[in-house]
Parts: structure tokens; sequence; C-alpha cells
């Protein structure tokens, strides 16, 4: 996967503006600065990574049982 750009998001937004986003909040996304605990370019990676795993060997949700009280 490429690093985030702040071009890709300009353009995503223009193509699929449902709000308007200001250069600033943009920016933030990119290179984040006031404080945010995951960056946007750190959950991408971790979606990245999760896309990556091969869940053919994982149970259906309703197959795991949880612990008996």
């Amino acid at each position: 996967m490429q690093k985030l750009q702040k071009e890709t998001l300009t353009g995503i937004c223009t193509q699929m503006a449902s709000h308007t986003w200001s250069d600033a909040e943009i920016n933030e996304l990119v290179d984040p600065q006031l404080g945010i605990i995951t960056g946007f370019q750190d959950l991408l990676n971790e979606l990245e990574q999760l896309r990556k795993i091969d869940l053919g060997t994982t149970p259906p949700a309703m197959g795991v049982q949880g612990e008996s009280k």
C-alpha cells in the first residue's frame, strides 16, 4: 500500500463530496498534529494487515462459544 498523500484525500473529497473538508482537516488526516492517538495512515496500515490474513480457518461467529458461567 502506498503512503497516504494529501492530493489523494483532496481528490476523494472532491469526487465524493458529502461533507466540505477544510485544508486543515485534510492536513490533520495526512500528518496528525493535534494529539490524535492513531493517525489515519496507521489505521489504513492496520486494515491492510487485516486484509492479508487468511480467514479460511476461522469459524463463523455463531460457531464460537463463550465460556459458561
